[in-house]
């Protein structure tokens, strides 16, 4: 998360490089004074997220660090389900989502592991984000769809397979279908996955004996297996190879994940930490994918 303003009042904002669009909870939408979409916009008033339509409104100042945004579109969205994982465990509720529509154009670098987001204030300046090691990094190219989401190529247990890069996802998930053609077994747990505008789904955990993204090998792998039907769009979950499910944010954090959004790379550390391994005890929140 990070602190943000809008319109002068402070935000907490989840950095989802899932979410093609930014968004607001709708119930803080009068908090922050938001203002709706005149019909002398150029501005679609809604936008179809999930199968459903939501309001999109105005914010009249969006400032992130030395970063102001003006008149930035943000949609409202129901962020019921990411409340109540908060209170769960003692975290400050979200207020909304930075996504890909301010991401790509600010050339955004996140390092997930250090937790620092780095947006550039000038997009006509030309060269890196200086301040990042990238040694001991394997690059992974990014794929990007028509929708802004972020693809990698991979493979689970020695088949092909895409996965989207979805800082979002509280851990990385497979598709229930795809973990059951390849005949991996899974166990149930107590945990629960939600998106918007679609219900809270049933999480099992599968142990995956390899799962590779780009060069980068991680053997002996939990993931959480959901069904992923209206999540992943344009019959990409069939696809060739298929998209296999999410790269979330346990992984990206643990293998020191930098998402640069402006050269559509993602860097991973080759192998995982002693002190990074966090078990499946945890409590797992809600999924944010749009």
């Amino acid at each position: 998360m990070v602190r943000a303003f809008i319109n002068g009042r402070e935000a907490w904002l989840t950095i989802d490089s899932g979410a093609p669009v930014s968004a607001i909870a709708v119930n803080r939408r009068n908090y922050f004074r938001l203002k709706s979409i005149t019909a002398k916009s150029n501005l679609p008033s809604r936008v179809q997220i999930n199968g459903a339509f939501n309001n999109v409104a105005l914010a009249r100042e969006l400032r992130l660090g030395g970063l102001t945004l003006i008149d930035e579109p943000m949609v409202t969205v129901d962020l019921g389900n990411s409340a109540r994982a908060s209170r769960l465990v003692h975290e400050e509720e979200i207020d909304g989502i930075i996504g890909a529509d301010i991401l790509f154009p600010t050339q955004a670098v996140l390092d997930c592991q250090r937790q620092l987001l780095l947006l550039k204030t000038d997009p006509d300046v030309l060269g890196g984000v200086p301040g990042f090691d990238r040694r001991g990094l394997q690059a992974v190219p990014i794929q990007v769809s028509d929708g802004f989401n972020l693809y990698v190529n991979g493979s689970i247990n020695g088949k092909a397979a895409k996965f989207m890069v979805d800082t979002g996802s509280f851990a990385t998930l497979l598709h229930r279908s795809f973990v059951r053609q390849m005949r991996i077994a899974t166990r149930e747990t107590p945990y629960s996955s939600s998106a918007v505008n679609l219900k809270e789904r049933g999480l099992r955990v599968a142990r995956i004996r390899k799962l590779s993204v780009g060069a980068v090998d991680i053997v002996g792998k939990d993931v959480g297996v959901i069904d992923m039907e209206g999540l992943i769009h344009d019959g990409l979950l069939e696809g060739s190879p298929p998209v296999a499910g999410l790269l979330g944010a346990e992984t990206l954090r643990r293998h020191h994940g930098i998402i640069d959004f402006g050269t559509r790379t993602l860097y991973l550390q080759t192998r995982e930490l002693p002190w990074q391994r966090v078990g499946w005890r945890r409590s797992a929140g809600p999924n944010l994918t749009y």
